[in-house]
């Protein structure tokens, strides 16, 4: 009789505790007994989620439609089971998108597992200014290395005239013939100039805003996945990571960039008759740190691999695309003193390896 009166006090004082607790949350929380049984959550969460006070009390398995997450019943008896957090994105009803923590509920005194405790984060906006600035640096990327270009080839042009009319000014007296001479190179320093002023303003750019740093790979990866996370869903593709090594020197920004074309193309060019599986690692190789994205797509010849990485040359037509990815890809990487290296065969995948130099400054 005793036992029982103990452990209806310990129940009483628990559910002051949390009820103390959740009530001054001011973020998503859920409290899931270890029956599974959904026993309180926070305001915050009754919004998100569009809980209501009736909930309190019945399984979970009742309510997880509201959570847009199928997994989170099994992923909450995972955590019961091992006593081990949890952590996940997860978009929910309201298409918002959160970082779910599952946290084991441990009662001390008995070290009994008494359920979970699930903490959400909104990361909506991180996925949607990591989704913009991609947008903007693959843009940013392709206009100045295409105005340089696209400028090349009439400097070359007027210089080659320059020269003719030098030649034939030796030859006649044309009156008009300096005057247009004069005109030419003036044209052509203005030229010039716009290509200088372009390159100067873009490494001025780098200097400040996009220098260097030690980058842990596994956050570039977080951030690869939060951005492409409505297609890593719509196609259900499982994505492997061992990375025997994790930090590199590199300016975070392209080194994002060159991982979010790789997954993403990994995603987009695999047959529609399976889900893409995709296996992401990173070794050590002599004075380099090798990182791999390879995938079980559609694959290519070697004709494809040898224009795979040429501006505004796309060897499958099937998909959207500019066909400039992988040549920004490749622009980033030899910048930065490594290299890129790929193995591909039609109907068995692709490998891309990225070869970057270790303590590496030359971006």
């Amino acid at each position: 009789m005793q036992n029982k009166s103990q452990q209806i006090v310990s129940l009483i004082e628990l559910n002051e505790e949390l009820e103390n607790y959740f009530s001054n949350t001011i973020i998503p929380q859920l409290f899931v007994d270890a029956n599974l049984i959904l026993r309180k959550f926070t305001p915050p969460a009754m919004k998100h989620f569009n809980l209501k006070n009736e909930f309190i009390g019945k399984p979970l398995e009742e309510v997880e439609e509201n959570f847009r997450y199928h997994s989170i019943i099994d992923n909450i008896k995972v955590v019961i089971a091992t006593r081990k957090i949890l952590e996940k994105e997860i978009q929910t009803t309201d298409l918002r998108w959160y970082q779910m923590n599952i946290l084991p509920y441990i009662v001390r005194k008995e070290n009994k597992m008494n359920g979970v405790i699930i903490t959400f984060v909104d990361i909506t906006s991180r996925i949607r200014d990591l989704k913009e600035q991609e947008s903007m640096i693959t843009e940013h990327e392709l206009l100045l290395d295409t105005v340089a270009h696209d400028l090349k080839n009439p400097i070359h042009g007027i210089g080659m005239v320059t020269e003719l009319l030098r030649r034939l000014q030796e030859k006649k007296n044309m009156e008009k013939l300096p005057v247009l001479l004069n005109n030419i190179e003036n044209s052509l320093e203005s030229m010039k100039k716009v290509i200088s002023d372009l390159m100067d303003s873009r490494w001025k750019e780098h200097s400040k805003v996009a220098a260097e740093e030690l980058i842990d790979l596994e956050s570039i990866l977080e951030d690869v996945r939060l951005t492409l996370a409505p297609q890593i869903q719509e196609s259900k593709a499982v994505i492997n990571v061992n990375l025997e090594c994790s930090e590199v020197t590199f300016v975070r920004r392209k080194l994002r960039s060159i991982v979010y074309n790789l997954v993403s193309n990994a995603i987009k060019y695999t047959s529609t008759d399976h889900n893409p599986e995709i296996t992401i690692t990173s070794v050590r190789e002599k004075e380099y740190t090798v990182f791999s994205v390879a995938d079980k797509g559609i694959g290519m010849n070697e004709e494809e691999c040898k224009l795979i990485f040429e501006k505004f040359q796309r060897v499958k037509n099937t998909n959207e695309g500019s066909g400039v990815g992988l040549y920004l890809v490749k622009t980033m990487v030899d910048a930065a003193g490594g290299r890129i290296e790929l193995e591909s065969e039609p109907g068995k995948g692709s490998i891309f390896k990225i070869f970057i130099k270790m303590g590496s400054s030359s971006i």
